[in-house]
This record gives structure tokens, C-alpha cells and sequence, in this order.
């Protein structure tokens, strides 16, 4: 037993202590989104009042309209994961594929541009996303749309290395092959790059839902009418009144907003491990 314990016991003591402290937070929301108090001190004794009056509320309080913002915040997130994997596909597939001038500095400037904090960037996002405005309204202030270009750029760089550190993998005489057939660079791209890139995709498309999920700073400057806000924005609002914090409802529709993300992990965790670690070799 001694020996058991000294060579891989204490591993499971040391996993169980990290689960029980990954753990107790979410069974701790889960707890209070079912107190019909709604505070976090009624909520230290866990499940000792259960009931669905928040998660029935959260549904019928005009003030707090939780289906527009669930709605909106899932139109955000899946307009900019697929627009930001495609276009960084077509990236990446440029600076994997083709030599051309500058592509060495391209490279870095994404790579630098992504080490600033996107607070840094907030003014002049407002300033730019106001003066696109003033051209075109559908992509102005108060727009999801505009909220999307920007999301979708703002993470380009990121995705645009880690998919062509995949496509470096991809073997060049599969393109070379598929040419001598006729095939043109349109042809190679979505017909073998593609399919042969699932892995990375599926990894880039779970990191792009997730951070438009829980995004807050750009979409607080971007949308300004309450219907229209993402979760993030409208959640916090139920919390931010010091005297009149809803934690309940606050409680109710994170969690509430945390399953789609968990559904996509599940569905795409069989690409996970295999995109990351092949994306990060090149």
C-alpha cells in the first residue's frame, strides 16, 4: 500500500483535490440559479432551497429580455467562427503555399499585433466602427454585423497561424499531383487542403465560438440598444447594481448560456487534441 501510494496514490490525491477545485464553482452557480433568493449568501448552504422561479423569470422579465440576447449572442458567435475560419483559411493557405514579398513580415505583424490587450484598441474600434457608420449603416453602431467584422478581425491572426502550421503538414506533392491533373489553386484548396484540415478547423471554430461567447469589452462599445446586446453585456447588467444585483437570474443565464458551448466541445472534442498539437508544430 505504501508503494502504491508513493508511486502514482498521491497522483489521484492531487487529481481529486484539481477536480474538486475545478468543480466547486460550477456547483456553486448551479446551486444558486435554482435559490429563489436570489443572493450569493443564501447560496452558501448548496441546494438547500430548490426551485425554477429564475429560470422562469429570466423568460418573462420585459426589462431583462434573456431570449433576444441569447438569440443575438448566438447569431454573433457562429456568423464569426465561420467567417473567421474561412477567411483565415484562405490565409494561411497563402502564406503556406506561396512565396511572394513581404510574406515574412506579414507573418510577423500578425504575430505582433496579437500580443497588444484589446482594451488598448477599444477607442479606436468605436471610432472606426462610427465612421464605417457613417457609410454604411447596416455595419455601423448598434449593429451585429459590425460587431462580427470586428470580432472576426480581431482574431484573424491567431487562426491564421495556427491553421497554416497545419497546412505546412499537408504534404506539397498531394498539390503538385492534384495540378498535373489540371486542377487550378481553387481546386487544391477546397478539395484536398479542406477535408484534410478538419482537425484544425474544428479547433479554430470551438476557440472562436467560445471567446465571441464570453466576450464583453467590444460588444459594451458596439451595441448600444439593450435587445440587441450579447449575453455577456445584458448578464452583467443584472449584477451591476450594487443594492439591486440579481444574482439568480445572473446565475440562471450563464448557465443557460454555457450549453452551446459545451454541446460544440462535445461534438468536436474528437479534433481537439489532434488540431492543436498538429497546428503548433510548424
Amino acid at each position: 500500500m505504501t508503494k502504491w501510494f508513493t508511486d502514482t496514490g498521491w497522483r489521484h490525491l492531487v487529481a481529486l483535490a484539481v477536480l474538486v477545485f475545478a468543480l466547486f464553482p460550477i456547483v456553486f452557480v448551479i446551486s444558486a440559479s435554482f435559490n429563489p433568493v436570489g443572493t450569493l449568501t443564501a447560496s452558501n448552504d448548496l441546494f438547500s432551497e430548490l426551485s425554477t422561479e429564475n429560470y422562469v423569470a429570466l423568460f418573462n422579465t420585459p426589462v431583462y429580455p434573456f431570449p433576444s440576447w441569447f438569440l443575438n449572442t448566438m447569431f454573433v458567435a457562429v456568423a464569426t467562427a465561420v467567417l473567421q475560419v474561412f477567411v483565415a483559411c484562405l490565409a494561411a493557405y497563402a502564406f503556406s503555399r506561396f512565396r511572394f514579398a513581404g510574406r515574412r513580415i506579414g507573418l510577423l505583424g500578425l504575430l505582433l499585433i496579437q500580443m497588444f490587450p484589446q482594451i488598448l484598441a477599444a477607442v479606436a474600434i468605436f471610432l472606426l466602427v462610427f465612421e464605417i457608420g457613417q457609410l454604411f449603416p447596416a455595419l455601423g453602431l448598434g449593429s451585429t454585423l459590425g460587431l462580427v467584422l470586428v470580432y472576426m478581425g480581431g482574431a484573424l491572426g491567431v487562426s491564421t497561424f495556427l491553421i497554416k502550421g497545419f497546412f505546412d503538414t499537408v504534404p506539397k506533392e498531394l498539390d503538385e499531383a492534384m495540378k498535373v491533373d489540371g486542377a487550378s489553386h481553387a481546386r487544391v484548396f477546397f478539395g484536398m487542403i479542406l477535408p484534410l484540415s478538419a482537425p484544425v478547423l474544428a479547433v479554430v471554430v470551438l476557440l472562436a465560438f467560445i471567446t465571441t461567447l464570453n466576450e464583453f469589452l467590444v460588444a459594451s462599445i458596439i451595441l448600444t440598444a439593450p435587445r440587441d446586446q450579447t449575453l455577456a453585456v445584458g448578464l452583467y447588467q443584472l449584477v451591476s447594481s450594487q443594492l439591486n444585483a440579481q444574482w439568480g437570474f445572473f446565475a440562471a443565464g450563464s448557465l443557460l448560456g454555457a450549453i452551446p458551448a459545451v454541446l460544440l466541445f462535445l461534438w468536436l472534442q474528437k479534433y481537439v487534441v489532434s488540431g492543436l498539437t498538429a497546428g503548433s508544430v510548424k
